[in-house]
């Protein structure tokens, strides 16, 4: 059992939807949701690169009547969306060159995921590997403080940039929060960092105005100090951003979409996936069965894993760790995700239990920029397990 760190310092950062690389999983999710929409058994793995003047989708989809889907047209529209509508940025939605080198999902991989398909023994995992999933009772999103501040910056400052309240932001965007811990706990924000594309505007206004932000946004939780240090543009100025300025490719920002680097991460990453691809599903999973522990009480941080071999419905391993923090046995609570009554790791039960094919009130492209936790709107981040967590431990104390 893992053991609490003495004092430290725990660093993470968030980016932005205009982040090259962020602009890239927005696509691909983007046309995975177009696929979806059209087939909802649609095969998809949409990989996007974007660089000067240009996006470039590759990847393997089979989806019915795809000819009919103008990716294209997402791509121009996503770009767009996301604030490159201006000539003026040196990446405009309007005027990039798009290629396709779209193909067809390989048979060797589709004989495993789509025989028996929709009977949970027999829908095979999409590939090989382990996922991790993650909660911690830090913040109200269940998400580590340092990742979860980050989030909450950039979303402000996009809010602000789109209603022209700070009419100099453009689209590209950094934000890093440094947090002490001390027994477990956050205690204080000892620096933020921030780096956003702008106009020609002095540095001096830059930094004021995202001092503002930053304080407004942060205070309330008590961690800002007298001695919080503030980077803001540090190099002094950013103005050349987005995919003019640096290349993206989707999948780079794997530790920005999950926890900033708090716990283990299996290497996969999610956009452009469908949910048969287990490091896309199982995560949420994972994600959706730890947030259920900690909203329990039965521990105050969890971490679990589990690993899947191509073509085999049943997980190989599924592990547990509540970092020291546990209230209950983690080999009860073990023994309770792998008896599958309650949480079935199975691929088709977790499309199945979160609906991942024919999402409600929520679209894949909305989980590739701020995170792909910690949004009440996913159906992975429900805690409608809870309840029965506390019930099944309180007869267990009982007894």
């Amino acid at each position: 059992m893992s053991k609490i760190k003495a004092a430290h310092v725990f660093t993470s950062e968030s980016v932005g939807k205009g982040h090259p690389d962020k602009l890239c999983d927005m696509v691909s999710d983007a046309v995975l949701d177009a696929c979806l929409e059209k087939d909802h058994r649609s095969r998809v793995a949409c990989e996007t690169m974007a660089g000067f003047n240009l996006v470039v989708n590759v990847g393997e989809i089979t989806c019915q009547d795809f000819e009919t889907i103008d990716t294209e047209k997402i791509a121009r529209q996503t770009v767009k969306d996301i604030g490159y509508d201006n000539p003026e940025l040196r990446f405009y939605h309007d005027s990039f060159e798009y290629l396709s080198r779209i193909h067809g999902q390989s048979p060797d991989i589709s004989q495993g995921v789509t025989e028996g398909e929709g009977l949970y023994e027999e829908q095979g995992a999409g590939d090989q590997g382990m996922m991790f999933g993650y909660a911690t009772n830090e913040t109200p999103e269940m998400l580590p403080v340092p990742i979860a501040f980050s989030h909450r910056l950039l979303l402000s400052l996009e809010k602000l940039r789109k209603n022209n309240t700070i009419d100099y932001l453009r689209p590209d965007a950094k934000a890093q929060v440094s947090v002490k811990y001390d027994g477990g706990q956050p205690r204080e924000i000892t620096s933020v960092v921030v780096s956003h594309q702008t106009d020609h505007v002095s540095a001096e206004r830059v930094r004021k105005d995202v001092i503002d932000v930053i304080q407004e946004e942060l205070s309330p939780s008590g961690l800002l100090k007298d001695d919080t240090e503030f980077y803001v543009n540090p190099t002094g100025t950013f103005i050349l951003g987005g995919p003019f300025a640096d290349a993206g490719l989707t999948g780079r920002k794997i530790i920005v979409d999950t926890y900033g680097g708090v716990g283990s991460h299996g290497g996969g990453a999610f956009s452009g996936k469908d949910p048969s691809k287990v490091d896309r599903s199982a995560a949420y999973y994972a994600r959706y069965a730890a947030k259920n522990i900690v909203a329990a009480g039965l521990a105050d941080k969890c971490e679990i894993q589990v690993a899947y071999a191509i073509g085999v419905a049943k997980p190989l391993s599924i592990n547990i760790d509540t970092y020291g923090t546990g209230r209950v046995d983690e080999t009860a609570i073990q023994g309770i995700l792998e008896d599958g009554d309650l949480f079935d790791f199975r691929p088709a039960a977790i499309v199945d239990q979160l609906n991942l094919l024919k999402p409600d009130g929520w679209s894949y492209a909305q989980t590739a920029a701020y995170g792909h936790f910690g949004r009440d709107c996913f159906s992975w981040e429900k805690t409608d397990k809870a309840e029965v967590l506390k019930q099944i431990f309180k007869n267990i104390k009982a007894a």
